[in-house]
């Protein structure tokens, strides 16, 4: 009798990256992607559509960032099992993911036996941390919570992303007057009273990561 095959959905806006990811897993006979999302939004939609075991997402992508899509995800279908790929491993990521529901953090230097064991281990419902990652977990007493709603993240995002006011209504379906009432309750809320700092603080807080990062990829 065969087994029963893991579904996995690759959250990764990186083309190579996500095509490397899929090979890797698909040589595992047990876990079969069932489909692939270039940016957060995409994540939501496809986990609502496809149900799949485990959603590998990756950290930083356009519109919508990872974590953000795990909270929205995990609103939607409170069971889902979402693990993150980042290439960082600083303490604010980690209590992030924590503290959004994710059921592990894996790291993409790890290699491939251990974000496939980290698949096998999300789909039973199991927590999974890279090794250097668990050591900081389990040293960490207090969750940090992003003290923003949904909506505040997702116009932040979109602010540091560099997008007009008109283009943030349009991506999120709301009014001008809408986005510039949430800008102004952000720049309230954190202290910040210009869009360049809006942007810092999300690149400090994993909202969205420097493009300089992602040179590698």
């Amino acid at each position: 009798m065969s087994m029963e095959r893991i579904t996995v959905l690759l959250a990764e806006d990186h083309v190579v990256v996500r095509e490397g990811l899929r090979a890797l897993v698909e040589t595992e006979g047990d876990i079969e992607v069932v489909g692939e999302a270039t940016n957060g939004r995409e994540a939501v939609r496809l986990t609502k559509k496809l149900r799949p075991s485990v959603v590998v997402m990756d950290i930083a992508m356009p519109l919508l960032n990872g974590l953000e899509a795990t909270r929205q995800i995990l609103k939607a279908i409170s069971d889902a099992k979402i693990l993150i790929l980042s290439a960082h491993k600083d303490d604010e990521y980690i209590k992030r993911v924590t503290a959004g529901g994710a059921v592990g953090y894996v790291l993409k230097q790890d290699s491939g036996k251990s974000l496939c064991r980290a698949i096998r281990e999300a789909s039973k419902g199991n927590t999974f941390f890279s090794p250097s990652v668990w050591a900081r977990v389990r040293d960490q007493h207090e969750v940090s919570h992003l003290p923003l709603t949904s909506r505040e993240a997702e116009v932040l995002q979109l602010v540091a992303e560099g997008k007009a006011n008109k283009q943030i209504a349009s991506e999120l379906g709301i009014s001008i007057k809408t986005v510039e009432k949430h800008r102004q309750h952000l720049m309230k809320k954190l202290d910040i009273h210009d869009t360049a700092g809006l942007t810092r603080y999300a690149i400090a807080t994993g909202v969205i990561e420097d493009d300089v990062d992602w040179a590698h990829d």
